[in-house]
């Protein structure tokens, strides 16, 4: 295995010149560097992670506290912890998932103990937990989900007010009156999951607001339970025209449904769902959604974080920002039948 000692012999450095350019904590010439990079590609060098901690106090690992919820649809979750590890990885940075179900105790070990240069946490509640551990740890946090408080840390969402609004209002433009709102679970609003009660919301007054009738209903994440409440729901609301679903099992069990019932989408009924281009993709769905970006969540989560790692700016304003929901058309919906 290569050392920095070889590194340095074939650059034609000394030792502590190549472990400065490769730290960056001294000024270098380029050419040097390059030199140094390119002993580095030949020799196949890889800097020992715990060298590496001691000498710059940084792991070059983020922390990434998820977990796999059986109330929520898990190739959903899938898609934010890959874009977090995604941008982690083209920072330099590698990625620490930790799934423990006491997410409290799981966050204290990997800060106490500084396992981690950062923190990065998915399943966020209203009242989350974590967050007090977090406030308190010597790293910073970034979330992807907004808490009730997001005092002490960087937190990036979509924004689901806007989303509700939005799939009510393109519906209501159409000329759609009466609608159903299929959302997640009801064990994840009892957990604190804001973002499920913030799109219904929103969606309830501006369906009030516009003179339309809104069916609301929580639906299973897994399959068949949510196929049989799909069916179920239409059966009990015959003249609804239009179909919103914040809940992506249900999303990946309609078109099933809708075979079956031999109906046409949106010749029979208007679709409009709130999921990810990929998560689009991956399962054929062909009904018109408002953009979940998990991806560009995890990028600027990410970014953040490295940011207020790399200038040590554990402290000092924080950031609360919005995705504004994009409404990806493809061909769900349109105007009711007389």
């Amino acid at each position: 295995m290569a050392t920095i000692g070889d590194v340095a012999r074939v650059a034609g450095v000394s030792r502590s010149t190549a472990s400065y350019a490769l730290s960056g904590k001294r000024s270098i010439s380029d050419e040097v560097r390059q030199r140094v990079m390119a002993a580095v590609g030949e020799l196949g060098y890889t800097p020992n992670a715990g060298a590496r901690a001691l000498a710059t106090s940084q792991t070059m690992v983020i922390g990434l506290l998820a977990q796999f919820l059986p109330d929520e649809f898990a190739p959903a979750m899938l898609q934010y912890i890959l874009g977090i590890s995604d941008s982690a990885r083209e920072l330099g940075y590698d990625v620490l998932l930790v799934t423990e179900e006491d997410g409290t105790r799981a966050l204290k070990r990997i800060t106490d103990s500084r396992m981690v240069d950062g923190v990065v946490l998915l399943n966020v509640a209203e009242d989350d937990e974590r967050l007090p551990i977090l406030r308190t740890a010597s790293q910073p946090g970034a979330l992807v989900g907004l808490p009730g408080d997001c005092t002490g840390v960087d937190v990036f969402d979509l924004d689901f007010e806007e989303a509700g609004r939005v799939m009510v209002e393109t519906l209501h433009r159409l000329g759609h009156r009466e609608l159903v709102l299929v959302s997640q679970p009801e064990h994840v609003v009892e957990r604190g999951g804001a973002y499920v009660w913030r799109l219904q919301n929103a969606a309830t007054e501006q369906a009030a607001l516009r003179g339309m009738v809104l069916h609301t209903a929580f639906g299973a994440a897994q399959q068949p339970e949510v196929g049989r409440q799909l069916h179920a729901l239409l059966d009990a609301h015959p003249r609804a025209t239009g179909l919103l679903l914040n809940n992506e099992a249900a999303a990946a069990a309609l078109p099933s449904v809708l075979t079956e019932r031999g109906l046409r989408a949106p010749q029979d009924l208007s679709v409009i769902g709130r999921y990810s281009d990929a998560f689009a993709r991956t399962f054929s769905l062909p009904y018109s959604s408002i953009e979940s970006a998990p991806d560009r969540l995890g990028r600027m989560a990410v970014r953040q974080l490295v940011d207020r790692i790399e200038r040590k700016a554990r402290a000092g304003p924080h950031v609360v920002r919005f995705i504004s929901p994009e409404l990806v058309d493809r061909g769900s919906t349109a105007a009711p039948r007389s």
